[in-house]
């Protein structure tokens, strides 16, 4: 079955197929907004919904042409539905649905999230069920119990800033430009440690929820208090993505903690399993400090970390294998639990 996905949650457009006969992507193709968006210090949803209507189109053609493909080919579309903004959703649920209704083949409209916390699942050793999953990704930050594909328990979610825009928002406060994520984990690699100590928020109370509204606040207050030089800046990155790491760690250490004793599924005589995805997922600090845990450690290729339509073509391919289709109705969800999927027949 050869299954074309489409990305447009937010600000990168990604289109990808699938062929599950093979078990192998045919074609990845994405394109980014952040040049459209640096200008503004942050993704404008009006702006985001008009490029991916300028670039879909051609990205499908682009794709088709790498897996030397027709349209009639496909056996199936599969298209990000939610959560997201709900103009970039509309723009790829419109294309996907519409054009699986063209050529009579089936859709199915897929949870972002789910896309990425099965993005390891195209690499060539993936992790095989049950796991914990660290979802760190744009605007969520959430540790996950997962069982099976659509089996899914959110043991811990972010209260208020999710890591990725924390760092964001950090980035920006430092006036280190857009997208401020990897550009203040780069300069954290030029600060020195023990300069400041920021706190590890909600560690002490227990519980796998995370807050990162607070650390955001004191490294503006750190850096308001400072010299303000380009090494106080550095400095700062540093302490502030030292607090994020430990935090991280210490949760999901939690989280497999709490699953050793629940029971066989989670127990075998063998290594407890986390999955890290998303696109903080390729911080190099998070993967060094995440590597000491008792576990075995998956992650998907660096290119699958941030939006992109193989992870989309892959989780649309598992459940139009398993049957699941979509109406011919286009109804994106800007806000969509992962607990509401349900668990496909496979």
């Amino acid at each position: 079955m050869k299954v074309l996905g489409i990305e447009t949650s937010c600000d990168e457009t990604g289109i990808a197929i699938y062929d599950t006969a093979t078990q192998q992507l045919l074609a990845d193709k994405l394109y980014s907004q952040v040049a459209l968006h640096a200008e503004y210090g942050g993704v404008v949803p009006e702006l985001a919904s008009r490029d991916h209507i300028r670039k879909i189109t051609p990205l499908i053609k682009e794709a088709l042409q790498q897996a030397e493909l027709a349209l009639t080919d496909l056996d199936g579309i599969a298209y990000t539905s939610g959560p997201g903004l709900i103009g970039a959703l509309m723009v790829g649920a419109s294309v996907g649905r519409s054009l699986a209704w063209g050529l009579k083949i089936p859709a199915v409209a897929v949870h972002h999230m789910e896309g990425h916390l099965l993005a390891p699942m195209l690499e060539s050793n993936p992790p095989v069920f049950p796991f914990v999953a660290l979802l760190v990704s744009g605007g969520h930050t959430m540790l996950v119990d997962v069982k099976a594909i659509g089996d899914y328990r959110i043991m811990g979610e972010s209260l208020d800033d999710a890591v990725g825009e924390a760092f964001d928002k950090t980035a920006k406060m430092l006036g280190l430009g857009y997208p401020g994520g990897p550009i203040l984990a780069e300069l954290a690699t030029q600060g020195k440690a023990d300069v400041y100590k920021f706190p590890r928020p909600m560690i002490r109370q227990g519980g796998l929820d995370f807050s990162y509204s607070g650390l955001k606040t004191f490294a503006l207050t750190t850096w308001n208090k400072s010299d303000k030089t380009q090494q106080d800046k550095a400095n700062i990155a540093h302490a502030f993505q030292e607090a994020v790491v430990d935090t991280l760690f210490i949760k999901c250490r939690r989280a497999l903690d709490s699953l050793s004793d629940e029971g066989p599924d989670h127990q075998n005589g063998e290594k407890q399993r986390l999955v890290i995805a998303g696109g903080v997922g390729a911080n190099t600090r998070l993967r060094e400090k995440l590597a000491e845990l008792d576990a075995d450690i998956f992650f998907p290729r660096m290119q699958f970390c941030t939006d992109n339509g193989a992870m989309i073509a892959y989780a649309g391919a598992i459940r139009l294998q398993a049957g699941q289709t979509e109406e011919a109705v286009i109804q994106p969800q800007p806000r969509w639990s992962l607990e509401d999927l349900e668990r496909p027949s496979l």
